[in-house]
């Protein structure tokens, strides 16, 4: 092949491809991710208010709550597969928040805990999870180390 037939022929190509992928339709899907984020963020405020008013929570003990909260909340819509339908139609913003956080350690623990409790649920739980909490825990402790010596 010459070159000039080599253009038009992955012209075409692409041009084929191209028939058979639907358009992206980023305004309506970064539109539908910053609801579902937003939508998350407000129930998170909502429960803040709620334990702030009701049990007189304050500072850390109200962050952790409502986080606690958050990620039993996001286990259980998991472990249901509602979170799976919600992340299909949102995207990115249902992974971004802590409840994302909570569905990529339970996801993968539901999908293998036929494999056993030690090589499934416990071993899977952390594929995804793992690099993040060791990464956390590798970064807060520079950042210690960083702060202690300034």
């Amino acid at each position: 092949m010459t070159g000039k037939n080599r253009e038009n022929y992955n012209k075409n190509y692409i041009a084929y491809v191209n028939s058979f992928d639907p358009p992206t339709q980023h305004f309506k899907n970064c539109f539908r991710a910053f609801m579902v984020g937003g939508l998350i963020c407000c129930i998170g405020q909502f429960l803040r208010v709620i334990l702030e008013t009701t049990l007189s929570l304050s500072g850390d003990e109200l962050a952790a709550a409502v986080s606690i909260l958050l990620i039993l909340l996001g286990t259980l819509l998991t472990g249901f597969g509602v979170y799976d339908r919600i992340g299909r139609s949102a995207g990115a913003g249902s992974i971004v928040p802590i409840t994302g956080f909570a569905n990529s350690v339970a996801s993968p623990a539901i999908e293998f805990k036929t494999e056993g409790l030690v090589y499934g649920l416990a071993a899977k739980m952390f594929v995804v999870a793992g690099p993040i909490i060791v990464y956390g825990v590798l970064a807060g402790t520079a950042v210690g180390l960083i702060y202690l010596f300034l």
